[in-house]
């Protein structure tokens, strides 16, 4: 006959799986992605896993404390800072950072966010008053962007980094002048922008002026060049045409051709248009070339 199992049996196994269940649990832990988890016994850290998964320790002996990984957002309340010419302004500024180094995140801070929080907000805030209070007003309004979260981002680092915190990015999302002098500010950085302007253009019309001249001053020589180059030339025209002049009528016979030639061409001349009367002198050139009378 087969005995029935009493209800102390089912009990006692009931236990003993909820033991098992519990040094299970008490052995092991998960490790996520984007997380460190420090390994504390008796409260002294033996180890920092960052490794994604299932991991052992020793139970009752070892207890362990999670960290996130993940870049954080945190948004720094406005306050006011000096430029360096002495002129107030506001800032509104937020922080992305995270832990890089867990163990000096715990050993300063006890890895308390609130902590963390805390002392960026004050890295920050002394980073960015060093920065604007080494510029003028202008210049701070000229570097804002990139150039200007680079240097806060890299000062407020060198001081977090003994906390085991990096400041990914130091943004000033807002940058504004007091309520009570923003008006003037701006009418003098438009009166100095129009100075600059105005300091342009002077000096645009007096290079412009200064090429005006230098040009002038070239074509003048240019043309005076030709002048005496034309000058030159003609003289040069004059000579050779007197030469070969002399040379085509050095004799009698010559000149007498070449005033024969120049009597006709004066007659032709002459007998231009209706009008085909002419009344010479007998003694005219014209005269004696109608008569044939040549000496």
């Amino acid at each position: 006959m087969e005995k029935k199992k009493t209800p102390a049996f089912g009990i006692f196994l009931v236990v003993l799986v909820a033991i098992a269940l519990f040094l299970f649990g008490s052995a092991t832990y998960i490790v996520h992605q984007n997380e460190y988890v420090t390994v504390r016994r008796f409260g002294k850290i033996v180890s920092i896993v960052s490794e994604p998964g299932l991991h052992f320790k020793t139970p009752f002996i070892e207890d362990t404390q999670s960290i996130s990984a993940k870049v954080v957002l945190y948004d720094i309340p406005s306050s006011d800072v000096i430029t360096k010419d002495k002129k107030s302004m506001i800032t509104d500024t937020y922080v992305l950072w995270k832990v890089t180094d867990p163990l000096k995140y715990v050993q300063t801070l006890n890895a308390l966010s609130a902590r963390a929080d805390e002392r960026i907000e004050a890295s920050v805030y002394n980073a960015t008053k060093n920065a604007i209070s080494s510029m003028t007003q202008d210049e701070v309004i000229e570097a804002r962007g990139e150039y200007l979260t680079n240097l806060i981002t890299d000062e407020a680092n060198s001081d977090m980094n003994g906390y085991g915190i990096t400041i990914v990015q130091a943004q000033i999302k807002a940058l504004d002048l007091p309520d009570d002098n923003k008006n003037a500010v701006f009418e003098r950085m438009i009166s100095e922008r129009n100075n600059i302007a105005a300091s342009y253009t002077a000096q645009g019309d007096a290079e412009a002026q200064k090429i005006h001249n230098e040009t002038d001053k070239q074509v003048a020589i240019i043309k005076a060049q030709a002048q005496k180059s034309a000058a030159v030339l003609e003289a040069e025209g004059e000579a050779a045409y007197m030469e070969t002049l002399s040379k085509a009528y050095d004799t009698e016979d010559k000149a007498a051709f070449y005033s024969y030639i120049r009597g006709l061409d004066t007659l032709k001349s002459s007998l231009k248009g209706e009008e085909k009367t002419i009344i010479l002198d007998k003694d005219s050139e014209l005269a004696r070339i109608l008569y044939g009378n040549f000496n």
